[in-house]
């Protein structure tokens, strides 16, 4: 593996589902420390301030730490555990999937699991299996056993997936690339611009609970008060059966997105133009994608106080929100080269020019 492999392998299979963050916070600051100056606000997201060439303006880059799980919900008294979801999930990824149950005393393996097909009805074969009738199953056959275990209500539970370079070794596949890739850009790019420069200061932002409501970024954004947010995400890659063009067009290894709408924000028009003309110059491709069904960390940023110019850049990915997505290099590098050229053109000038 080169040095970007073993980043996203790193990044995407160390565990932290919203509210439990400690695991790949500590490694997203190990990442930013040398990159500057950490502070972290008092929910959990983690700020790395890089000086420029000058102070102002401020830039916010920004990507969750999150990733989509479950916690304890209840341990019944044949020993399954009931769970609530951290996140959004499909009912129809989940059974049969491995997990891990995070207690302090260490980790414990799980399956969620069902009634069997061969005690169903023939109707209720038909009908999607709702989360509320599954269980993890850690292979306990009390509630004692459970506890004997170590497993309590509120322990967080974690996908159980690895890494893995595929056939077409330019695809990867694994979970939480919601939003470890963004993660990944982050890191790479901070790298990068630290030593090529940059005419403004920067703020990398690795925000906590994003999935459940956006929340480390609403206050990391009052930490740093930035001029202008770069969010970094995981987008939605329609290129799989039975997703129509008007749907989604984005395509996985056709270049990184920049998002024209989603669900809580409209970007800034002229720093959209900015990144798309951008692309242009150097010859990068980019696709323009729209999520009517969701939003991301740019919702209370974009809001901030009289108002931040604000984009969201991402790198396209199939199967989101389950145990295994997948992303494509040519899309990831892209997404990096972009985010790098736009943060050295956002110099005083042009970034008064946005809100002009």
């Amino acid at each position: 593996m080169d040095s970007t492999e073993l980043l996203l392998k790193e990044l995407t299979e160390v565990h932290g589902v919203p509210g439990y963050e400690a695991e790949v916070r500590a490694l997203m600051r190990r990442y930013l420390e040398p990159l500057g100056t950490l502070e972290q606000d008092k929910i959990g997201s983690v700020v790395c301030r890089q000086s420029g060439l000058v102070d102002a303006p401020r830039i916010m880059l920004a990507a969750h730490m999150d990733e989509i799980g479950f916690m304890v919900k209840h341990v019944t008294k044949e020993g399954f555990l009931k769970f609530v979801q951290l996140g959004g999930w499909f009912d129809q990824v989940l059974l049969g999937q491995r997990v891990v149950v995070k207690t302090t005393r260490g980790d414990v393996i799980g399956v969620m699991g069902a009634k069997p097909p061969h005690l169903l009805t023939p109707e209720e074969r038909k009908k999607v299996v709702e989360k509320k009738a599954m269980y993890i199953d850690i292979g306990a056959s009390s509630a004692e056993e459970v506890a004997a275990a170590g497993v309590r209500v509120g322990d967080p539970v974690v996908p159980l997936a690895d890494f893995r370079i595929l056939a077409n070794p330019k695809t990867y596949l694994s979970k939480a690339f919601d939003d470890r890739v963004g993660c990944a850009a982050m890191v790479q790019a901070m790298q990068e611009l630290q030593a090529a420069g940059h005419p403004n200061t920067l703020y990398a932002a690795a925000t906590v609970m994003e999935e459940v409501g956006v929340r480390g970024a609403t206050t990391s954004v009052e930490l740093v008060n930035p001029d202008v947010a770069i969010v970094l995400e995981s987008d939605i890659a329609g290129d799989v059966p039975d997703i129509k063009p008007e749907e989604c067009a984005v395509k996985m290894g056709q270049g990184p997105s920049v998002l024209m709408y989603d669900a809580r924000m409209i970007p800034n028009l002229r720093l959209r133009d900015l990144v798309m003309d951008t692309a242009q110059e150097m010859g990068q491709p980019l696709q323009v994608s729209l999520m009517e069904g969701g939003a991301t960390d740019g919702a209370p940023i974009h809001l901030h106080r009289l108002g931040v110019p604000t984009v969201v850049m991402a790198v396209p990915a199939r199967h989101i929100h389950s145990h295994s997505a997948m992303i494509h290099r040519d899309d990831f590098d892209g997404l990096v080269r972009l985010l790098i050229s736009v943060v050295r053109k956002l110099d005083a000038d042009t970034v008064a020019w946005l809100t002009a």
